[in-house]
């Protein structure tokens, strides 16, 4: 959810779209030009998987990337593209709960947000208008004013 919020604050619209909640409608939020950000360690959790499919019945033509530490997982082999986390070792005492994975992933999202900012050209002044309360907000607000 957080790679999702990061985009709407630098000008690319973005929803977090729950695997189960798409396969009960939410899925009719998808566009024609969309492209889905599709994220799970393992590549096989099954709802994830499944998405694919019907996401593709609603647009053939609909472009996946894929960050998972599975490159040659199920889901994998469905991306235009595939970003792997290296499939980190977990540091929760179990090994089991995710922990490293997710913030290799979080990292990752980061970097797309960085990089597509550079590609459109976002600016402070741009980030202002759609970040407006708090420190972040005021701070932005000041820079545009220099």
């Amino acid at each position: 959810m957080n790679i999702a919020t990061t985009f709407c604050s630098t000008g690319i619209p973005s929803v977090f779209l729950h695997p189960s909640e798409a396969q009960h409608g939410d899925l009719g939020i998808l566009q024609e030009n969309d492209l889905l950000l599709l994220i799970s360690n393992s590549g096989k959790t099954r709802e994830i998987v499944e998405l694919t499919r019907l996401a593709h019945n609603l647009n053939p033509d609909l472009k996946f990337i894929v960050i998972t530490g599975s490159p040659d997982s199920p889901l994998a082999s469905e991306s235009d593209v595939c970003l792997s986390t290296g499939h980190p070792a977990e540091v929760c005492t179990l090994g089991m709960t995710p922990t490293t994975s997710t913030t290799a992933m979080t990292v990752i999202g980061d970097i797309l947000v960085v990089q597509t900012m550079k590609e459109t050209g976002f600016t402070i002044a741009e980030y202002s208008k759609r970040h407006h309360g708090g420190y972040l907000g005021e701070k932005s607000r000041s820079l545009c004013e220099k």
